[in-house]
């Protein structure tokens, strides 16, 4: 069976955008994303795609949308999530990379959460949802301090439902 895999960078109100970008820049969060996600296939929703903008080398990128009409070059396009899923069959992994709306869909069908918490406190209008009292445990954390390249203090957590 396929494993559903949840990837996301938050604030420490669980700010994950605002106006359809990431209210950071973290250079490390970006090359962990990149190894976490490398020759996985990814789902995103249409703004999360729009924000990136353009596909992501190695990776089958696969952006769902309501809208009928949109077409992309270098990515599957589909309607719902359910089609997303079926293109990923014979996936042995399947990484979700946002946004708020997929991620709350998503999370129920979770094996692990990858999450980087930033020591950051900004203003957002998209969140990641709460997955507290939802049974996941904490199976690795790794804490970095700022430096020269990545100016806030970050954790990545990795959390898989038990």
């Amino acid at each position: 069976m396929t494993q559903i895999n949840l990837i996301a960078a938050m604030a420490k109100n669980r700010t994950i955008g605002l106006d359809n970008t990431m209210p950071w820049h973290l250079p490390a969060d970006l090359k962990h994303f990149k190894a976490i996600t490398m020759k996985h296939p990814i789902i995103m929703g249409r703004k999360t795609y729009q924000s990136i903008g353009r596909p992501l080398p190695g990776r089958q990128n696969i952006v769902v949308t309501r809208n009928q009409d949109f077409q992309l070059d270098g990515a599957d396009v589909v309607n719902s999530l359910d089609q997303a899923l079926g293109l990923c069959q014979g996936a042995s992994e399947i990484m979700v990379i946002g946004g708020a709306n997929i991620y709350q869909q998503m999370l129920p069908k979770a094996k692990r959460l990858y999450l980087t918490f930033i020591d950051l406190d900004v203003a957002g209008d998209s969140y990641f949802p709460d997955w507290h009292g939802l049974g996941f445990k904490q199976i690795d954390s790794e804490s970095h301090t700022a430096d020269e390249t990545n100016p806030y203090c970050y954790r990545f957590v990795t959390l898989e439902a038990s």
